[in-house]
């Protein structure tokens, strides 16, 4: 079922960059950090300068702000976009959110890198970006997902973000996916919120999830449908 979602999904893309992109990723390996280089380097279509998979932060902002409006306890909360790319999911919290965001979006690409960096600071004759909350701050690092110790310590992020990282170490295999949980949750405070954002089927999902994350308490809700499509927010907090 997720397969035949992905494929429907990639058929039904918007014209542009997104039929682009789709192309671009036919019969690639999605854990193969060249491919998003290349996906990453490709001009924007117009004043579009980010790109969603799945989706981006306007969808999301409904689960998120709820969980950030609880975390003020650490001001400002700490978030990690792990495997960001170049989706608005880090520049929608540090633009959109009212609360307090200090946030690190990740990713193994440093093409996407160098243009979120870009984004952030104006360039290109762009303006830069602002901060919804006057204490909210955004960096964007070069780093892999399966390998956080450079830029993360343990227990360091209040919410940390998966929006189809998972999905895409996967197809490299299983073990690099549970890595990547792994340290996911090692970065994860014990009171924090670790969210997988994906099209994968539950019944598929979370018996993985389960299992990399004994000791949490893993839940499922559904988002959408947008453009026809449900998805999926898998959510992994501190047991009590």
């Amino acid at each position: 079922m997720a397969a035949l979602r992905r494929t429907l999904h990639l058929a039904s893309l918007a014209a542009g960059t997104r039929r682009t992109v789709a192309g671009s990723l036919a019969g690639s390996c999605l854990a193969d950090r060249s491919l998003w280089d290349k996906l990453h380097a490709q001009p924007r279509q117009g004043s579009v300068r980010t790109f969603d998979w799945f989706f981006g932060y306007e969808e999301a902002q409904g689960l998120l702000l709820p969980l950030l409006e609880k975390a003020q306890a650490a001001c400002p909360a700490r978030v990690l976009d792990v495997g960001c790319g170049t989706s608005s999911l880090c520049t929608g919290l540090y633009t959109k959110c009212p609360h307090p965001v200090d946030v690190l979006g990740v990713d193994f690409s440093p093409v996407a890198v160098a243009h979120m960096k870009s984004l952030l600071e104006g360039g290109e004759g762009q303006t830069p970006l602002c901060p919804g909350h006057p204490d909210s701050s955004l960096h964007f690092v070069q780093a892999d997902g399966q390998n956080l110790q450079p830029v993360a310590s343990s227990g360091s992020f209040q919410l940390v973000l998966d929006k189809g990282t998972w999905d895409a170490v996967a197809q490299g295999g299983l073990p690099g996916a549970y890595q990547l949980l792994a340290e996911c949750l090692r970065v994860l405070s014990p009171q924090g919120t670790l969210i997988q954002f994906s099209d994968e089927d539950p019944d598929v999902r979370l018996p993985c999830l389960e299992k990399g994350s004994q000791g949490w308490t893993v839940t499922v809700q559904e988002l959408g449908p947008f453009r026809g499509i449900t998805y999926f927010a898998y959510v992994i907090q501190g047991s009590d």
